[in-house]
């Protein structure tokens, strides 16, 4: 039984803004803005698909780095996601990777409207150095973020529950407080609500600070 209580946020338009690969070129930043990132391959497409219930709206591949712009896709005409190119290996050049480099740290450290960065984890695996790694940076920028585990529809869920511990207890070793954590599947839908009630929350609050800045 679904929870009347749950503030779940439907999404009923969505229309692709553009492509970009410079921070100047994206859309104003006059609305809270959220953007989801992780390695090559993490199921990243299939995720913000399942989101917005749009089967083709992100394009889907078995070939790590096929998201090589800044993606912007207007929701619901009040605010922006955002699908940035993955990090971590891609079968480019090194140029190639240390353009996308500058393109994805430029973005999430000037965008000011960035409310949230959701960091995606492929819940299959042990803990992987690239993941921490790029976590360790956004806390040294103060990025905030939320994780997301993908694809927990693909193994046992007590591999998933055992992966999960272990990727925290490494947090665990440079970070005193953990960031809040989803688990998702694309195919079962698991986590869409969890998640968009927690955009929700944030659109709500960011609506309330935009209101009173004009008092």
């Amino acid at each position: 039984m679904e929870d009347q209580n749950k503030n779940y946020m439907d999404i009923t338009q969505t229309s692709y803004t553009g492509s970009f690969v410079n921070l100047s070129d994206c859309p104003p930043a006059d609305k809270p803005e959220y953007a989801f990132i992780g390695r090559s391959n993490v199921g990243k497409s299939s995720l913000i698909n399942m989101l917005t219930s749009r089967k083709k709206l992100a394009h889907v591949s078995n070939s790590p780095g096929k998201t090589q712009t800044i993606n912007y896709f207007l929701i619901n005409n009040s605010w922006n996601l955002v699908d940035l190119p993955g990090y971590g290996f891609a079968k480019v050049s090194r140029k190639q990777r240390s353009s996308w480099s500058k393109m994805i740290n430029s973005y999430i450290k000037n965008r000011e409207n960035l409310v949230c960065l959701f960091v995606l984890i492929d819940s299959r695996h042990k803990p992987q150095k690239t993941d921490l790694q790029f976590i360790d940076q956004l806390g040294q920028w103060e990025i905030p973020f939320v994780i997301i585990f993908t694809k927990t529809d693909k193994i046992k869920q007590q591999i998933v529950q055992k992966n999960v511990k272990l990727f925290f207890s490494e947090m665990r070793k440079e970070w005193e407080f953990l960031p809040p954590y989803f688990l998702s599947s694309a195919i079962k839908g698991l986590g869409k609500k969890d998640i968009l009630e927690y955009i929700n929350e944030y659109n709500i609050r960011f609506g309330a600070i935009a209101r009173s800045s004009h008092l």
